[in-house]
């Protein structure tokens, strides 16, 4: 198990909820985790900066940049996110000035946010350029660290490729998340590059390609679902039932869009099915369905025998830790064939955050 590094900071009686204001408990378990390892990586693989992919509002950066004093470079492709940022990272410095001494600022970075996609064309060279002005670099002579919290798809086998291809990169943590929408050879036949699989063990094996199916499935934990069906929780796993039902009705009238993502609904006792759709399909494509298609033969009999879904639904979730574990070691065996030093570790509470592995690297 990886040690702890905690910041002080963190624990400080106002600090602390400008830290982590209006982050839900699952990214709140995420980030003070994430923030330790990421410490621990800079102390043993010193570098001059980190670059964290897909930072959001910036509150990891944040906790690295003013709690453990890293210099931090957010590269982030919304621009209204990183204006976001901006503004958090001014009211904390603002919020210090009034509760800390001089002398217990001194360590702060402020983070530097970067508006840019990282697209899997992406060369080194382009990447390395805009790093070094936002940071205001005049050379390549520098280290840094490349870190991903839930970089979906195809962005963590990305992230991956541009450690490898920038010798100043000397270490990777990242936690992977949405295998579904990684790209393979079979469904995107014509590209050049794809998220899975990426070893060269596995390339060359036909049986070790993963369905869309398998690679949704390996997404989600037991934890949560086994304690529910221990407790004989079933009415709440009810939802699944009403999930599948929208997704015929969907795939029938729209069979083109079929995987497009819903919105997650929190089931509630007394909940029809005309309620959790308006819900699920809301700010969707779906929106504008006809209530009348929602209320046929099919969708009663869906309905009816939620308890077989429940079922189904198990026996799938058994296979989930053995799909996921197939993603993770073909990563570590892609990293390990370009000569890195590669350790997966669960970090997270599963059953706060199901996609809790964390996939580290340092390059010599």
């Amino acid at each position: 198990m990886l040690n702890s590094l905690p910041c002080s900071l963190l624990d400080h009686p106002k600090l602390k909820y400008v830290f982590l204001k209006r982050v839900k408990p699952k990214k709140h378990h995420e980030i003070i985790r994430m923030a330790e390892i990421c410490a621990l990586s800079q102390q043993k693989t010193p570098v001059d900066f980190i670059v964290d992919f897909g930072a959001g509002v910036g509150h990891l950066a944040r906790v690295l940049g003013y709690g453990y004093g890293l210099r931090v470079c957010c590269y982030e492709m919304q621009p209204d996110l990183n204006q976001q940022a901006r503004e958090i990272d001014l009211k904390l410095e603002s919020m210090a000035a009034k509760h800390l001494s001089e002398d217990e600022t001194t360590h702060f970075q402020r983070p530097v946010h970067l508006t840019h996609r990282l697209e899997s064309s992406t060369k080194p060279e382009q990447f390395l350029s805009s790093i070094r002005q936002a940071l205001q670099l005049t050379d390549d002579n520098f280290r840094f660290g490349v870190i991903g919290l839930h970089p979906c798809g195809n962005l963590g086998p990305t992230l991956m490729r541009m450690f490898l291809g920038c010798p100043q990169a000397k270490f990777l943590n990242f936690v992977g998340c949405c295998y579904q929408k990684m790209t393979t050879q079979s469904t995107h036949p014509r590209e050049h590059v794809h998220g899975y699989p990426l070893s060269s063990e596995l390339k060359d094996k036909n049986e070790c390609q993963l369905s869309y199916e398998a690679r949704e499935i390996s997404c989600h934990a037991m934890e949560v679902y086994h304690d529910r069906l221990r407790m004989g929780d079933y009415q709440h796993l009810r939802i699944h039932s009403l999930r599948a039902a929208a997704e015929r009705i969907i795939v029938h009238q729209f069979p083109e869009l079929r995987h497009c993502a819903l919105r997650n609904v929190k089931y509630s006792p007394g909940m029809t099915f005309h309620q959790y759709f308006q819900k699920a399909v809301q700010g969707t494509r779906f929106e504008a369905l006809d209530s009348r298609t929602l209320s046929n033969q099919q969708t009663e009999t869906d309905l009816a025998n939620w308890q077989r879904i429940v079922s189904f639904y198990t026996l799938r979730l058994m296979m989930a830790p053995l799909v996921e574990s197939i993603i993770l070691y073909d990563r570590c065996l892609f990293l390990m064939e370009n000569d890195c030093q590669v350790q997966i570790e669960a970090i997270f509470d599963p059953r706060l955050s199901p996609r809790n592995h964390i996939t580290r690297a340092v390059k010599p």
